[in-house]
């Protein structure tokens, strides 16, 4: 059995740093993990937490209203490409939206993008490079 429910920061350091930092000199812990503004949420499967998000009450200067962005999301090898991480977005979704939430908002990694424009998330802007990390573009969807 599948379940998504709010995890805490901690609970998603393990899939962080081996999806998003392995071997890499970077933390898994990102700025705004504990304000209590923050959403984690994460996806089970038979009581293993397998894939996971970080949602970031952040403003963008390109947007209006209340904004949050999505950060740190991963999902554990032998787990991927299962409809896991668009489960996550879509309850993500709908608790944005009962927060009033008018916009969410990423920096995706390139190899990302058709897994988000799927899901409606549009690009915004030009590539750019997030050192350490490897190229990315600005997204979003209006909720």
């Amino acid at each position: 059995m599948t379940i998504i429910k709010e995890i805490s920061a901690p609970q998603a350091y393990e899939i962080r740093k081996n999806m998003l930092r392995k071997n890499i000199p970077l933390t898994e812990k990102i700025k705004g993990d504990f304000d209590e503004s923050t959403i984690h949420l994460g996806v089970f499967t038979e009581d293993v937490l397998v894939s996971v998000a970080t949602f970031l009450q952040n403003d963008n200067e390109s947007f209006k209203g209340l904004q949050y962005r999505l950060a740190g999301m991963a999902t554990k090898e032998g787990y991927q490409k299962k409809g896991y991480g668009k489960k996550l977005l879509v309850t993500a979704e709908n608790i944005l939206k009962d927060r009033d939430v008018s916009i969410l908002w990423c920096n995706a990694r390139v190899i990302a993008l058709n897994f988000y424009k799927k899901l409606g998330i549009i690009t915004l802007g030009e590539e750019f490079e997030l050192p350490l990390i490897g190229s990315h573009f600005a997204m979003y969807k209006e909720l």
